[in-house]
């Protein structure tokens, strides 16, 4: 029988970060040369092992936790030193900080005892450069050797990259059996009541790294935040830092910053994923969004290629130093362009930035690459020409999914069937018609062709999804996951369709609709807003896309819902998300067990989530945002105030969000009252338009197809 090889878990791991750098060790500090422990570079493990120890025993861990954004500090003990009797009194404090191009560990040895304590500290290292998809995929690589140098120090090299490790005051022992194990080792002499540092630190060379460090400033602006919900200020300030460490730029554009996708196996350059982060933090200012607009239309496609995906136009999937094998088949080529929503995604950032105020010297460059998105819409997107956008990896080693819930098995009818690509799937019509409106939108206002073109293509978008997608569901009409490759509607009851409102694409009673169906307990009864409803034969609570739920996921459609006066619903998904964020000490990862709130009283873990992960660091601010309800539109000079705080949510305020590149605050009363201050001159405060009753569900004459 041959043994299955899996992706190692990391749910119990405590990562720390400084793009492109990160690092994922034990709740003791220790990094062990298992799993997915190490730390990484740029898509490279530049250290697989880092065990302490005090007199060749390890230290009792106590506890660990963050100081500040890019480090963490691990408390032991040595209970076998000092003084004898029940208190502890050598403890060893381990403090990890990273940098863009390492790390350094202070190691604070401190004794209570009345008597002078002797002992030797160790550290034993381990370097194997794994890549990351062979980390990913379960593999493991041999341990390289390592090469002395001058005192206290020792390298190793290969593949391009040099490691080098340097620690003051230490013996280095990497000889004959030790060459892949090498040991650095201080011994110490601890008077009465004193205590000793040591250090080491960790440094890369990695000159063929496509992803590096941006300039230390801040990107954004941190908004000061107060509320009677606490919980929403702490899920802010941890995902705010987080946000910060996660910043990444290309080597040859440095000032151009955008999102690394997630620690630790998506911390590069991700089109769909690095959008919606840049999207989500508009209300701290254009800055990001602009980099990464920018950065994404680089390398727009421009030519037609079966084997990366590529297609004039088309924005890119996920950026790699060479092809990524993460097993089963899969193989991407470094540059890869195999999605099939981040061009729309990418018209809707730079229409949403121009709203939020980004100046028209920085939106007129990109107008060409406007131009061809949407020239990819019209005319790569529809490959059978039905009027509707689809997708299919004719690769045989891309992926075969291709929108956001892109694994293999994340397309499934009702009954768990798996759908057949092509593959149409419903919150990508969303997306397409959005993009439609929004860059007609842009043409119009920068005084470009084809504004009218683009809406009438969205308007027969709109008919068509009306017609082919609307089925009838256990808790009435619904619009189907996606349509298969016979143009059948997938059936299940899923979160894409949250992904529906605020697009355009429904009217309002289809919207009151959606509503409805996000709310039932099939979707909305765990930590969150599931992937797939638990009617579904496919559900599962810990599958990767159906039945988990995911952070930003529940985010977008609680915006949505917000935006659309489903006051509710939206809060019922944003008590799931505070909830879920206390439960993993504010930083919310990747996704979660869709497991039912009862089950045990706060979320399962996805053992493989990535965690920091921009999306879900981001969804903090787009809660923030529907909390003051703060929607600008600066070109038409005003600003929408329609917040979801007040009775429940209590009051809330944030200081310094940005409109137009002027600072601004809000401020939210309990009764719902809200006011906005140091607006500037050339905006008016609009007042917000009430959601209309649903008369009707939508028109059974459409509501089933098949």
């Amino acid at each position: 029988m041959t043994e299955r090889r899996l992706q190692p878990l990391l749910h119990d791991l405590v990562g720390v970060v400084r793009a492109p750098t990160s690092a994922l060790g034990d709740a003791a500090g220790q990094i062990r040369p298992a799993g997915v422990q190490g730390v990484f570079h740029a898509d490279a493990r530049v250290l697989s092992r880092a065990e302490l120890r005090v007199d060749d025993r390890e230290p009792e861990a106590l506890t660990q936790g963050p100081v500040g954004p890019h480090a963490a500090r691990f408390v032991g003990l040595a209970r076998w030193l000092g003084d004898p009797g029940p208190d502890p009194t050598v403890r060893v404090d381990r403090i990890r900080r990273l940098d863009p191009a390492g790390l350094t560990e202070e190691l604070h040895v401190v004794s209570t005892a009345a008597d002078l304590v002797r002992a030797t500290v160790s550290v034993d290292l381990g370097c194997d450069l794994a890549p990351i998809e062979v980390v990913k995929s379960g593999g493991t690589a041999e341990p390289l050797e390592a090469k002395a140098g001058r005192p206290g120090q020792l390298a190793w090299a290969a593949d391009g990259i040099t490691v080098t490790v340097t620690a003051d005051g230490a013996t280095v022992d990497a000889d004959a059996d030790r060459s892949r194990s090498p040991r650095l080792s201080w011994p110490v002499e601890l008077p009465a009541r004193s205590a000793v540092t040591l250090s080491w630190r960790l440094a890369v060379d990695d000159p063929r790294a496509v992803v590096v460090a941006p300039p230390a400033a801040r990107t954004w602006a941190r908004p000061e935040v107060t509320a009677d919900d606490r919980r929403l200020v702490r899920f802010l300030d941890r995902s705010l830092d987080d946000l910060h460490a996660l910043r990444l730029a290309e080597p040859a554009h440095p000032g151009d910053v955008f999102l690394g996708a997630g620690v630790p196996w998506f911390l590069t350059l991700f089109g769909r994923d690095s959008l919606w982060a840049a999207r989500m933090l508009l209300p701290l200012g254009t800055e990001l969004a602009a980099g990464t607009l920018r950065v994404l239309a680089r390398r727009q496609g421009a030519r037609v290629d079966p084997a990366t995906g590529e297609a004039p136009g088309k924005i890119l999937h996920e950026l790699r130093r060479h092809e990524f094998g993460a097993g089963e088949g899969l193989r991407l080529p470094p540059a890869y362009y195999g999605t099939v929503d981040a061009t729309m995604l990418w018209v809707s950032l730079l229409h949403d930035a121009w709203r939020w105020g980004l100046p028209a010297d920085q939106v007129e460059p990109l107008l060409p690459h406007l131009q061809a998105a949407l020239a990819w819409l019209g005319e790569h997107a529809d490959a059978d020409g039905d009027g509707l956008v689809e997708y299919v990896d004719t690769t045989g080693h891309g992926l075969s999914n291709q929108g956001w819930k892109d694994s293999g098995d994340a397309v499934r009818f009702r009954d768990g069937r798996q759908a057949r690509a092509p593959i149409v799937l419903a919150e990508v019509q969303g997306y397409a018609y959005e993009a439609a409106i929004g860059g007609a939108a842009l043409l119009d206002a920068f005084d470009r062709p084809g504004g009218d073109r683009w809406r009438e293509h969205a308007a027969r978008l709109a008919e068509r999804f009306r017609a082919a997608f609307w089925v009838d569901g256990p808790h009435g009409p619904q619009p189907a996951l996606a349509l298969d490759r016979d143009k059948r509607p997938v059936d299940s009851l899923t979160s894409n369709i949250g992904h529906l409102l605020g697009t355009g694409l429904l009217d309002d009673d289809e919207s009151a609709q959606v509503a409805r169906l996000l709310t039932t307990d099939a979707l909305a009864g765990g930590f969150g807003l599931r992937t797939m409803s638990t009617d579904d034969a496919g559900f599962s609570p810990l599958s990767y896309h159906c039945g988990s739920i995911w952070t930003h996921d529940t985010a977008i459609v609680l915006a949505g819902l917000a935006r659309g006066g489903f006051r509710a619903a939206a809060l019922g998904l944003a008590e799931g998300l505070l909830a879920a964020a206390e439960a993993f000490d504010h930083r919310l990862p990747e996704l979660y067990g869709g497991d039912d709130r009862a089950l045990a009283g706060r979320p399962v873990p996805y053992p493989a989530a990535c965690r920091p992960q921009a999306w879900s660091a981001a969804s903090a601010v787009l809660l923030l945002q529907a909390g003051v309800g703060l929607y600008p539109d600066v070109p038409a000079g005003r600003v929408l105030l329609a917040p979801l705080a007040g009775p429940e949510l209590g009051t809330l305020a944030a200081r310094n969000l940005r409109v137009a590149d002027a600072s601004v605050d809000v401020t939210v009363t309990a009764t719902g009252a809200a006011r906005i201050d140091h607006l500037p001159p050339t905006l008016a405060l609009a007042r917000p338009v009430p959601v209309p009753s649903p008369r009707r569900s939508p028109d059974p004459d459409h509501s089933r197809r098949s």
